[in-house]
C-alpha cells in the first residue's frame, strides 16, 4: 500500500461530502491549536526561547532550499520504507519526544502512541511524559526512549533498566537541555506544568525516586516529591567522560540529542555512541542560535559514514522533511506538529498529521523523479 493513497482517499471520501476535519496544509494546525488550546498550555508547546529568533531560522533555513523536481523517470515503485539502528520504519520519519502532553489532551502520549502503532512509525518516549514509560509501552508499536540524565545516577540507571524491561529498543540522550532557557510565554504565564505535577509520572512510579522522598506518592509528601524532581532533573556537571558510564548500562544504540557542531558529532562517534539528531530543541533552549538545517551537511560529512544522522528543529511538511533527508539525514522527527494534532483532534488528529506527512513526503519523492529513500541526495536540491 502506497502512503499517498491517504490522498485518494480523501478525495473518495469527498463524493460522499466528507471533508478532512483537520488541515491537509500541517503549517495551519499552529493558528488553529493556539484558538482551541489557548493560554498555558498553547504557550508551552509553541513557546521558544527568549524572542523566538532560532524557531525563525529554522523556518528560514527550510525556505533558503528548494527542490529541482527531474522528468521522464519511472516512478511507478515508491517504497520510502527504511532501517534505522535496527527499527523498521515505512518512511524515515519518528516522532520526536515532546514532554507533558495531557496538558494538550488528556490521553497525552498513550493516544500519540497508539496512532504511531497503527502506521508503524516509532515513537521515542520522553522522560517528561505524562504516562510512564510502562502505561505507554503497553499500546506503543516500534519506540525508543528519550533520557533526560538526571543528577542522581541511581535514578538514571533506574530509568535505563525500566526502558530496556519496557521493549524500548533505542537510548536518546538529550544534552542541550541541562537547564531551562529563558521563555518568556511561560515566563510571563508563570507556567511550568513539572511544578504542577505533570511530566513527573515517570519519577513518581520509579523506585529509586520513591525511596529518596520516603515513599508512594501523597498529598502529604507531593511537594517535597515535587522539589526532589526539581533538584534532580537537570545535571549541568556532565563531561564527555560520562558516556562511559551510560554505554557500560545501555547495550542497545545509544543516540545524543542536540549535536550542532560537527566536532562534537566526532567526539560522539570517537566515544562509541551510535547516533547524532541535529537538534536545537526547536528553538526552545538557546535565542538567537544557528538553524538546524545550517548545520545538518557539515555533521552528515563529519560523521554520516560512522553513526546515524537523524535531523529535528523545523519540520512541518513531507517536502521539509525531503530536504533534510537529502542534505543527509537518515530520518527526520517531527514534534509540534504532532502536539498541535492531538490537542485538535486527539489520537484521530495525530494519526491525520502523520498520514498528511507521510503522503506528502512519498509524493515530494515521486515527482522529484525518485522512488528511495537512498535516492534523496544534494543532487535534488538548489
Amino acid at each position: 500500500m502506497s502512503l499517498a493513497d491517504f490522498q485518494n482517499e480523501i478525495y473518495l471520501n469527498g463524493l460522499s461530502d466528507v471533508r478532512p476535519v483537520l488541515p491537509t496544509d500541517l503549517s495551519r494546525l499552529e493558528a488553529l491549536a493556539e484558538e482551541k488550546l489557548g493560554g498555558q498550555a498553547f504557550g508551552y508547546v509553541a513557546g521558544s526561547a527568549g524572542t523566538g529568533a532560532t524557531a525563525r531560522a529554522n523556518r528560514e533555513a527550510f525556505d533558503r532550499w528548494r527542490l529541482v523536481p527531474r522528468v521522464l523517470r519511472d516512478t511507478s515503485t515508491p517504497d520510502l520504507s527504511t532501517t534505522v539502528l535496527g527499527t523498521a520504519m515505512p518512511a524515515p520519519v519518528m516522532l520526536a519526544p515532546v514532554g507533558v502532553l495531557s496538558i494538550v489532551h488528556p490521553d497525552g502520549e498513550l493516544a500519540v502512541a497508539r496512532a504511531a502503532k497503527e502506521l508503524g512509525v516509532p515513537v521515542v518516549l520522553s522522560t517528561a511524559a505524562s504516562h510512564t514509560m510502562e502505561e505507554v509501552a503497553e499500546v506503543a508499536g516500534p519506540r525508543w526512549y528519550q533520557l533526560y540524565w538526571p543528577k542522581d545516577r541511581d535514578l538514571a540507571q533506574s530509568f535505563l533498566e525500566r526502558a530496556k524491561a519496557a521493549g524500548y529498543e533505542a537510548l536518546v540522550v538529550t544534552l542541550d537541555t541541562f537547564k531551562l532557557a529563558w521563555r518568556p510565554r511561560d515566563l510571563d504565564t508563570a507556567y511550568l506544568p513539572f511544578l504542577r505535577g505533570i511530566g513527573v509520572q515517570n519519577y513518581f512510579a520509579d523506585p529509586v525516586f520513591l525511596r529518596a522522598v520516603g515513599g508512594e506518592i501523597t498529598e502529604a509528601n507531593r511537594i517535597s516529591a515535587i522539589l526532589h524532581w526539581v533538584a534532580n532533573f537537570g545535571n549541568p556537571t556532565l563531561t564527555w567522560d560520562d558516556l562511559i558510564w551510560l554505554r557500560e548500562r545501555w547495550a542497545g544504540p545509544i543516540v545524543l540529542k542536540g549535536v550542532q557542531h560537527a566536532d562534537d558529532a566526532r567526539r560522539a562517534a570517537d566515544a562509541g555512541m551510535d547516533g547524532v539528531v541535529v537538534s536545537n530543541h526547536g528553538g526552545r533552549q538557546v535565542d538567537g542560535a544557528v538553524a538546524s538545517l545550517d548545520r545538518l551537511p557539515l555533521i552528515a560529512d563529519a560523521v554520516g559514514d560512522r553513526m546515524s544522522v537523524l535531523f529535528d528543529s523545523g519540520v512541518r511538511t513531507g517536502a521539509d522533511a525531503a530536504k533534510a533527508l537529502a542534505l543527509g539525514a537518515d530520518a527526520v522527527l517531527i514534534g509540534r506538529q504532532y502536539a498541535y494534532g492531538l490537542g485538535l483532534g486527539g489520537e484521530a488528529g495525530v494519526r491525520h498529521v502523520l498520514r498528511c506527512l507521510l503522503a506528502e513526503l512519498e509524493l515530494t519523492v515521486s515527482l522529484l523523479g525518485l522512488n528511495r529513500v537512498e535516492d534523496l541526495t544534494r543532487d535534488v536540491l538548489a
